[in-house]
C-alpha cells in the first residue's frame, strides 16, 4: 500500500509539469501565422515560421491567421455598360494576407475580410464595366475583329455588336485588379487575381436582346447576299464582256483568213492564166458548169439572147442555137 500511494504521489507532479507546458505552449504550423493577444491587445510581432512556441497562460490568447492563398466568390450583380446594357456578372478572386498584425487590428477574421473584399471589388468591377461597352467585357481577345466585312461594318453604323473590340475582357479585368489592389493593401492583403466568371443579360431584357441580336444577325445575311448578288452581277458583266470580245476577235480572225484565201486563190488563177491557155479554158469551162447548175436548178427565170457568153457551150452542142436571135431559159 505504501509503494503504490508513494507512486501516486510521485505521478501528480509529473501531470502537472505536463499541463503546464500544455497550456503555455502552441505549435504553428506551416499554413498558420499567430498573433499574441492579451487582454485583447496584440503582443509582439506576428509569429509567421512553424514551430513550438511559449505564452503566458490564461491571460494571453492564440490567434491564428491563415497563410495560403484564399478564395473570393462574390455574389452575382446587376450593372450597366457604357452602351446602356444591362448585365448580370459573377467574378471570383484569390488573395491571401500578407500583413497579419495590419490584417488583425483592422479585420479580426476572414469574414471581416471577405465583406470587404466584397464591397472593394464589386465596386471596381462595376466602374470598369460602366466605363466599357459589351463587346469589350465579353469578348477575350482586343485583337480579334468581328467576322463581319470592314464596308459592312460602315454600313451597319452603330450596331454595337459588330464594333470592332478596342480592350478586351482580359484588360478589363486588369483594369478592375490594378485599381482594386492598393486599396486592399491597407487591410494587409494582397490581391493575386480576379477574374469575371459569368456574363448573362438581366431576365427581363433577355428575351428582347436575344430578338435585337437575331435581327442584326439577320441583318448581316441580307448584307451578305446583297455583296454577293453584285459580285455574281458584276462576274457576269465581266464574263459578257469577254466573251464578246473574244468573238468579235474570233470574226476579224476569220474575216481576215478568208481575205487571204480569196486573195490566194487570185494570184493562183491569175497565175494559171498566165501559164497555159488550154488550162484557162478547162477552168472557163468548170466554172460555166457550175453557173449551169446553180442557175438552171433555181427557181429562176432568165430571159437572155444567144449572143450571151452563157450559152457559148449550147451553141457548140446544138447547131440550131447558132442562128442569131433571143432565147428563153426557164
Amino acid at each position: 500500500m505504501k509503494t503504490s500511494l508513494s507512486l501516486q504521489l510521485a505521478i501528480i507532479p509529473l501531470i502537472l509539469i505536463i499541463w503546464a507546458v500544455y497550456i503555455c505552449s502552441y505549435v504553428v504550423e506551416e499554413t498558420d501565422q499567430v498573433i499574441i493577444t492579451q487582454f485583447g491587445k496584440p503582443i509582439g510581432e506576428p509569429v509567421t515560421e512553424a514551430g513550438l512556441y511559449f505564452k503566458l497562460p490564461f491571460i494571453q490568447e492564440i490567434n491564428r491567421i491563415e497563410k495560403r492563398f484564399l478564395p473570393w466568390d462574390g455574389p452575382e450583380r446587376e450593372m450597366s455598360t457604357m452602351d446602356k446594357e444591362y448585365i448580370v456578372i459573377d467574378t471570383f478572386a484569390r488573395w491571401r494576407i500578407v500583413d497579419p498584425m495590419q490584417y488583425f487590428l483592422k479585420l479580426k477574421d476572414e469574414g471581416s475580410a471577405l465583406k470587404r473584399l466584397n464591397s472593394i471589388l464589386g465596386s471596381e468591377t462595376r466602374k470598369a464595366v460602366a466605363n466599357h461597352r459589351l463587346s469589350d467585357i465579353v469578348r477575350t481577345d482586343k485583337d480579334r475583329q468581328p467576322e463581319t466585312p470592314e464596308s459592312l461594318v460602315k454600313e451597319l453604323g452603330d450596331k454595337q455588336l459588330l464594333k470592332p473590340i478596342e480592350i478586351g475582357r482580359e484588360n478589363v479585368e486588369q483594369q478592375i485588379f490594378e485599381n482594386a489592389k492598393g486599396k486592399v493593401s491597407d487591410f494587409g492583403i494582397e490581391l493575386l487575381d480576379i477574374r469575371i466568371k459569368r456574363i448573362n443579360y438581366n431576365e427581363s431584357v433577355r428575351p428582347s436582346i436575344y430578338g435585337r441580336m437575331i435581327s442584326e444577325r439577320n441583318q448581316v445575311a441580307e448584307l451578305f447576299r446583297s455583296e454577293g448578288a453584285g459580285e455574281a452581277a458584276r462576274i457576269r458583266g465581266s464574263k459578257e464582256k469577254e466573251l464578246q470580245e473574244i468573238q468579235s476577235k474570233s470574226y476579224r480572225t476569220v474575216e481576215q483568213i478568208y481575205g487571204e484565201a480569196d486573195a490566194n486563190a487570185s494570184a493562183i488563177y491569175a497565175e494559171a492564166y498566165n501559164q497555159n491557155t488550154e488550162t484557162v479554158e478547162f477552168y472557163g469551162f468548170l466554172k460555166t458548169l457550175e453557173t449551169y447548175n446553180d442557175v438552171l436548178n433555181s427557181d429562176i427565170s432568165l430571159f437572155i439572147t444567144t449572143k450571151n457568153p452563157l450559152f457559148k457551150f449550147f451553141k457548140s452542142f446544138d447547131p440550131s442555137l447558132k442562128t442569131e436571135g433571143n432565147a428563153t431559159s426557164e
